[in-house]
């Protein structure tokens, strides 16, 4: 069985080729085979928490299953290849020794310092990634039905690149004009109200709320946004919502788990808005701004100085 060394650095890279992220696929069977040739390294996934759905599909954040679907979720893992074949023949086993790369790859996804865990759910499919971090290396797993998997490995410096490919929208998605502005800094109580209103099929109360905060609702200059124009966003921030991205930041370099941050998303017609909390003259407050996939290493960047500085 292989033995990894997680405390040694990996060596520099010896050219240009080197530093370019490697990414694989692999199926359930082959990504357990090669952890637990990695001497048993658990993948992020295998934990089910108490109460949680059993099936790997409930893990990978969908709905719970149902009797039917966790049959045919079963039905296709017993179709596939078995591991030891498959990656023979793709030459990532060779005389029952796996890809060093790979050992190494699922190895720091066992033993990271950081950890980032994406959800995105857009047009009815749900994907996770997870990114693990230690040192100057990064490892990342996706996957949108649990059955078969993205491993990449890659250098720290190339981690904005390929957190903005968590992000990225299909080509046909941001064609149309949205109602939600580029830039609008809103009451948390104010946004909290409305989605309770649009939820409870309560949208009459939208101009009651918005009276209720006149002047409150701030545009990227700073101007007070008139309360038809709230009524408005309000309204199209409930019905155009048709996706989501959340980001969690934990420290995972001790004994403890320490959650330091949440990063959260909102899919509209024309394309994401993050909202972005903040406290302003004692009152929590709520940024909504147009982001593009690109901006999501942005957006974690202070909270992973966070946890830089929670590990010194």
């Amino acid at each position: 069985m292989a033995t990894i060394d997680l405390s040694t650095p990996p060596p520099p890279a010896a050219g240009a080729l080197d530093e370019m992220p490697r990414r694989l696929t692999l199926t359930l069977p082959e990504l357990r085979y090669v952890a637990e040739q990695a001497g048993g390294a658990p993948l992020p996934f295998e934990t089910v928490p108490a109460g949680a759905d059993p099936t790997l599909a409930g893990r990978l954040g969908g709905d719970p299953a149902t009797g039917t679907e966790a049959e045919a979720y079963a039905a296709a893992l017993a179709a596939l290849h078995e591991p030891r074949a498959s990656l023979a023949r793709r030459g990532l086993l060779v005389d029952t020794v796996v890809d060093e790369g790979l050992l190494g790859a699922v190895g720091l996804l066992a033993k990271p310092a950081v950890a980032v865990d994406v959800e995105v759910a857009a047009g009815g499919a749900r994907a996770r990634a997870w990114h693990r971090q230690r040192a100057g290396a990064v490892a990342s797993l996706a996957s949108v039905d649990g059955l078969v998997f993205e491993l990449a490995w890659f250098p720290v410096h190339r981690w904005v690149d390929e957190l903005s490919r968590v992000a990225v929208l299909p080509e046909d998605h941001g064609t149309r004009e949205s109602g939600v502005p580029g830039h609008v800094d809103l009451p948390y109580a104010l946004l909290d109200a409305a989605g309770e209103a649009v939820r409870g099929h309560r949208s009459d109360l939208l101009s009651v709320l918005a009276a209720e905060h006149t002047g409150r609702a701030r545009d990227g200059a700073g101007r007070a946004v008139p309360d038809l124009e709230v009524v408005t966003l309000l309204g199209a921030l409930a019905d155009e919502s048709c996706g989501r991205l959340r980001a969690l930041v934990a420290d995972v370099s001790g004994d403890v788990t320490t959650v330091v941050g949440v990063v959260s998303w909102v899919l509209v017609a024309d394309g994401w808005r993050v909202l972005r909390p903040r406290r302003a003259d004692g009152v929590d407050r709520v940024v909504v701004e147009r982001v593009a996939p690109g901006d999501l290493a942005r957006e974690l960047a202070p909270v992973l100085a966070e946890v830089a500085g929670v590990q010194r």
